[in-house]
This record gives C-alpha cells, sequence and structure tokens, in this order.
C-alpha cells in the first residue's frame, strides 16, 4: 500500500484511510497522532489545478541543484523570447522567499487584482503574464520567513487560482535545490497530467508537454548539485528537456573594451588608458587588411569559469541528456536584467550605438546592427526549445 508508511507497525490500515491513527493495529505508532488528525482521501484543490492547468498547453520548469548560476533570469529571458515569437507565455516564480521576476520583467512596485474568477497575474506585454509573491509584499525589502507547508500552500494557489487564461508555455522560475517547492510543484502538475499517461512522459491534460530545462555554469562546483537535479527529475518523473550551460565564456564587443596599462596601477598611481592607442592599432592590423569590416566585429572572450570537467556538454554525455546550448557571460545580459528588458531589445539597440560609435571613430558611417552574443544563444535556445516541444506533441498519442 502506497499510504503506509515506512515506520509503521504491522496491519497499519494507511495514512488515507478513514480508520488511519484509530485502528488497534495504530496503538503506539508515531505517526498515530498526525494520521488521526489529517485529512482523508484525495485533496480537493488538485481538481482544481486540473481544471486550470488545461488551459496551459505547455510548462516549462527552470531548475538547478545550485544557485547563483542565472536560473531566474534565464528563466525571464525564455520567457521574453518566446513572447517574441508570438507564443502565449506565463511566467511563474516559485521562489518564495528569492522572488526576481518582478525585477527581471521591470514590473518592480506591480499589484495582483483579484476578482471573482481568481487572481490576476501581471502583464508585461499582452502575451506574457507574470506572477510573483514579490507583488504581494507590502515591503519588498521584507523577508518571508516561512516553512515548507505554507510555501506548499502558496504554490498550489498560484497553480488553481491564477487566471493565466490560454498558454503556449508556462515557464516556472523554481529556487535552486529539491526541496519543498520542487516536490510540490511535481506534485500538482501530476494533477494536471495526461489521463493514462506515464508519469515519465510529460504529457499533461492539455495535451502538451511538461518537461525541465536545468541550468548550469561550467565549473564542476555546479555540475556537482546539477547531477543532483537530474536525480531529483527522474525520480519524481518529471522529463528533462535538456540543460543550458550559462555563463560559459566572457563575452565582450571590442569597442566597449577598456585597456590599461596594469604595471603604472601596480606602482599605486592611476592605471594608464591605452584604449584609444589600442584600438587604433587594432584597426590598422584587422580593418585596413580587410580582415573585418571594422572593430565592433570583434569580440574579446576568456573562460571565467574554468570547465575543468568538461563543463554541460561532458555530463550531458554522461547521463544521456541534450545540451540545448552555451549562453555567454554578457554585460548586455546583466544589462537587460537590470533595467527588466528582453536582452533582445537591448542588445539589439546597443549593438546600433556601438557599431555606429566604431564606425565613426573610423571615419565611416554606421548602419549595420548585431545582437548581442547572450541573445544569439538565447534565440538559437528557444528555437530548438519551440521545435523539440512541438515535435513531442506531434509524436504522442492523443488523450482518452
Amino acid at each position: 500500500m502506497s499510504d503506509v508508511p515506512d515506520n509503521a507497525p504491522a496491519h497499519c490500515p494507511g495514512t488515507q484511510s478513514e480508520d488511519a491513527g484509530k485502528a488497534s493495529a495504530c496503538a503506539g505508532c508515531p505517526n498515530q497522532s498526525v494520521c488521526a488528525s489529517a485529512p482523508k482521501g484525495p485533496d480537493p484543490d488538485l481538481q482544481a489545478i486540473a481544471e486550470r492547468m488545461a488551459s496551459v498547453k505547455n510548462k516549462l520548469l527552470v531548475l538547478s541543484g545550485k544557485g547563483g548560476v542565472g536560473k531566474s533570469t534565464f528563466a525571464a529571458q525564455l520567457a521574453f523570447a518566446l513572447a517574441a515569437q508570438g507564443k502565449e507565455v506565463g511566467l511563474l516564480d516559485i521562489d518564495i522567499c528569492g522572488p526576481s521576476a518582478p525585477k527581471l520583467t521591470g514590473l518592480e512596485g506591480e499589484e495582483v487584482h483579484q476578482s471573482g474568477s481568481g487572481w490576476s497575474p501581471v502583464y508585461v506585454e499582452e502575451n506574457l503574464a507574470v506572477m510573483s509573491i514579490g507583488f504581494m509584499l507590502p515591503n519588498p525589502d521584507d523577508a518571508v520567513i516561512w516553512r515548507g507547508p505554507r510555501k506548499n500552500a502558496l504554490i498550489k494557489q498560484f497553480l488553481k487560482d491564477v487566471v493565466w487564461g490560454s498558454l503556449d508555455y508556462l515557464v516556472v522560475d523554481a529556487p535552486p535545490g529539491t526541496s519543498d517547492e520542487h516536490i510540490s510543484i511535481a506534485q500538482f502538475l501530476k494533477a494536471a497530467a495526461a489521463p493514462g499517461a506515464a508519469g515519465s512522459s510529460g504529457r499533461n491534460i492539455a495535451g502538451g508537454m511538461d518537461a525541465a530545462v536545468i541550468v548550469t555554469t561550467p565549473q564542476e562546483v555546479s555540475i556537482i548539485d546539477v547531477r543532483k537535479e537530474v536525480s531529483f527529475c527522474r525520480k519524481v518523473g518529471l522529463q528533462v528537456l535538456g540543460v543550458v550551460e550559462n555563463m560559459s565564456t566572457l563575452q565582450v564587443g571590442l569597442p566597449t573594451l577598456r585597456f590599461l596599462n596594469s604595471s603604472s596601477s601596480s606602482s599605486g598611481s592611476a592605471a594608464a588608458d591605452l584604449t584609444a592607442a589600442v584600438q587604433a592599432a587594432l584597426h590598422e592590423a584587422l580593418v585596413v587588411p580587410g580582415l573585418v569590416k571594422d572593430l565592433s566585429e570583434v569580440a574579446a572572450a576568456t573562460d571565467v569559469f574554468l570547465p575543468t570537467g568538461g563543463g554541460a556538454g561532458a555530463m550531458c554525455q554522461q547521463l544521456g541528456l541534450q545540451l540545448l546550448g552555451r549562453v555567454p557571460l554578457d554585460p548586455l545580459l546583466g544589462q537587460a536584467a537590470e533595467e527588466g528588458r528582453s536582452v533582445l531589445a537591448v542588445g539589439a539597440a546597443a549593438a546600433t550605438v556601438a557599431n555606429g560609435g566604431a564606425a565613426a571613430a573610423n571615419g565611416k558611417g554606421g548602419s549595420q546592427q548585431r545582437d548581442a552574443p547572450s541573445a544569439v544563444a538565447l534565440q538559437a535556445i528557444v528555437q530548438k526549445i519551440i521545435a523539440d516541444v512541438a515535435a513531442a506533441n506531434a509524436a504522442a498519442p492523443a488523450s482518452t
């Protein structure tokens, strides 16, 4: 019997039985008082979750076993990018103690409104809605000091009471680790699984896909914990769509770099600025011979986090997972997060300015626009996600 605790005595009636905590077999059991007072039978809220989720086609849980890998930033940028593709998108922030979605989507200071039909999410655009506890805090600096049951109750409320409407994608930003929030979201989404679907099939009641996108950085201190996240997904029957290696390199456009004389700073004086001299030399070496049209085509790259164990690529090979792509450590992505905007928009605007400035320095007009390195990587990842989800949905048998 699946509802019998491991430490239960022989002939335990099970935690969901009407006799739980009352039968003679319960005498002396350490769980007796809990079983006697706990509600019996199926959770009525699960049906409400299934009904609400019936209009949400695909749910993507953005997970990571490690904090600080840029998971929330990636979740927000994924939502922005999917919306830019014309999809109806929701972003659900279930990081109860550290909600980032309001900042990352430019919605700080907004509030959730309640009506007879439920909670209305806050909209960034007509096709991008956001829900987070961050919209409910009287003071954004207040700490949320909640134990597991209260967190779980709020996550359940987000799923059953938020009026998302018809969505192509619900992107769920979870906190790092494999604790209460992760167990809750996995269990609640199972309530909206397709009838008769196997747990690992990823099919849901809306005829779409429930899957995880796992984010890591290249170094082993992150990879070690991300392996645990993969193990968690497999244990709870959550399909892993793929892995994103974030901050894979530091990639910076040459026109935005400053060049300093490090030897002068080591002697205690201010470092001499060599930017103009270096750019002039690079112009003579690269632009004049025709190797590049202008210096805005050149980027400097270095590994900040060394992939000593092979990074996400090696982990994916070992665990049989798909590497969705690598997102470079890009100052424009950081700017986009700070401004609560899509890097696709921030990067394009910055590229236009940078190209114009570089071309002007070279005595030429500048009109060519290039996206930020992180924007190019993100677009490729989003296209792969859309294609993989569409292929999985097309191949899946119809729900009955």
